[in-house]
């Protein structure tokens, strides 16, 4: 089975997160993917069992392939993170992993207009069942709170003129595809502004798909869940690729400095030069670790 998804900063979060050497220990990969991170600590740590979870039930079935070997000690679990911790006990987990990105295989292989830059029908849901699209947020959603959209979750500068942009054109009929969606913010935006460093239509689909799978709003709530469940001495690694995710998480481990933390990444970790070089979307990632005291 061919993997489509580079795991970012591999050594760093093996470094970062390291299991008890005596007696058996306990990860839970948060944002399993097709596996790249639980591969590698399976591989590296026989005491080491991972709870793996993931959204999106297809590239689970990938990541289950991948840990054939290690299927005993692989528990994967189709579950949004925020949803898993709610009801997970107290002081449970030695080890919690978080890697908030969106995988490539969303982007190559799912099929469901995560990219831009192919001609796929509106959808950008992690979880294939869950009930609101990118058709239902651009085709439904009021000017206002479109443009609101756009610029709080894509801090675009353009969001006024790209949603009145997309309601013109929504009144003509209903916008189903990629292709069309990124024409139109295209268009939309000034001509010095289409031929930037990233495509026009990047920070507006970035917004779409964090409205549609609720991202932000379950950071907190997770980590909150993920802090309780931890052993004392446990640890937590994040892996944030915009400013919007990473300050939320900075914050939260800030409010626990001291009382029940221990921060261990003053600054965060980013990806070394080599790894920017060899994985390109690596390289806005920071990785934030925490011990819990």
């Amino acid at each position: 089975m061919e993997y489509v998804h580079y795991s970012v900063m591999p050594n760093e979060v093996l470094a970062s997160l390291i299991p008890p050497q005596e007696g058996a220990a306990t990860m839970v990969d948060c944002t399993c993917g097709e596996g790249g991170h639980t591969h590698r600590f399976l591989a590296a740590y026989p005491n080491l069992r991972v709870i793996a979870l993931d959204r999106d039930p297809g590239i689970l079935e990938k990541a289950k392939v991948r840990m054939e070997e290690y299927a005993s000690r692989f528990t994967p679990l189709n579950i949004a993170f925020d949803e898993f911790f709610k009801t997970a006990e107290e002081e449970q987990y030695d080890l919690i992993l978080f890697d908030l990105g969106i995988s490539s295989y969303h982007y190559e292989e799912s099929g469901r207009g995560f990219s831009f830059r192919k001609g796929e029908t509106l959808d950008m849901r992690l979880d294939p069942t869950d009930p609101i699209s990118a058709m239902d947020v651009v085709n439904g959603y009021p000017e206002e709170r479109l443009a609101d959209v756009i610029y709080r979750y894509g801090e675009e500068r353009y969001s006024r003129r790209i949603a009145r942009a997309i309601v013109t054109e929504r009144r003509l009929s209903k916008i189903n595809d990629t292709e069309r969606l990124a024409q139109i913010i295209y268009k939309a935006v000034p001509p010095a502004y289409r031929y930037g460093y990233l495509h026009p239509a990047t920070r507006t689909f970035q917004a779409i798909r964090i409205e549609v799978n609720g991202e932000l709003d379950r950071i907190e709530v997770a980590l909150a869940g993920a802090v309780r469940s931890l052993k004392k001495g446990g640890r937590i690694a994040v892996i944030s690729f915009h400013s919007l995710e990473d300050r939320i998480v900075k914050w939260f481990f800030k409010d626990l400095e001291g009382d029940q933390v221990n921060i261990l990444t003053k600054k965060p970790l980013v990806p070394s030069e080599e790894e920017r070089n060899e994985n390109p979307p690596s390289r806005s990632a920071k990785l934030r670790v925490i011990e819990k005291l």
